[in-house]
């Protein structure tokens, strides 16, 4: 079987991290790799989780820490033993719809968004986002089609912003 890349992936967005202490986490990358000491470490009540958001070599890193034992990134690390790492990686995709269809193409499933309680493509605060079932080595994959200035002012209308 042929398996081809996705044509519809234009970068890495982002790369989160289960840790089990954002700030802990954030001091580390401070000290060994020059993020700014006072980045923000930003607490969102939805997904109970603590995130320290940065970017590092054109990419952005997300430091997250479950607020209550567990939560997302708590359970993550408890299946590995304890071990913090690489959660997942957000692909920017020009269309998510073709990029879904791409990777079920290939045998993907999705998975719910644990932060929505939604499978499949759905509206989130930067952009449509989606995840898959199938990991890559332990790795969740998630694809966002990051909005355009005018999604961005409706989503922001429709959410009061």
């Amino acid at each position: 079987m042929s398996v081809s890349t996705n044509p519809n992936v234009l970068s890495i967005k982002h790369m989160a991290f289960g840790v089990k202490d954002a700030k802990k986490a954030l001091d580390a990358y401070s000290k060994f790799l020059d993020v700014p000491t006072d980045t923000a470490i930003i607490d969102y009540p939805k997904s109970k989780n603590r995130v320290a958001l940065f970017q590092l070599g054109g990419i952005e890193y997300q430091l997250c820490q479950s607020l209550e034992e567990g939560g997302r990134f708590d359970a993550w690390m408890k299946q590995r033993g304890g071990a913090e790492g690489l959660h997942h990686i957000c692909y920017a995709v020009d269309n998510i719809d073709k990029a879904l269809d791409h990777a079920k193409a290939q045998g993907a499933e999705l998975r719910i968004c644990q932060a929505c309680g939604v499978y499949g493509s759905h509206p989130h605060p930067e952009g449509f986002v989606a995840f898959l079932d199938n990991d890559a080595g332990g790795i969740e994959i998630e694809f966002m089609q990051v909005y355009t200035p005018e999604e961005l002012e409706k989503y922001n209308a429709f959410k009061g912003i």
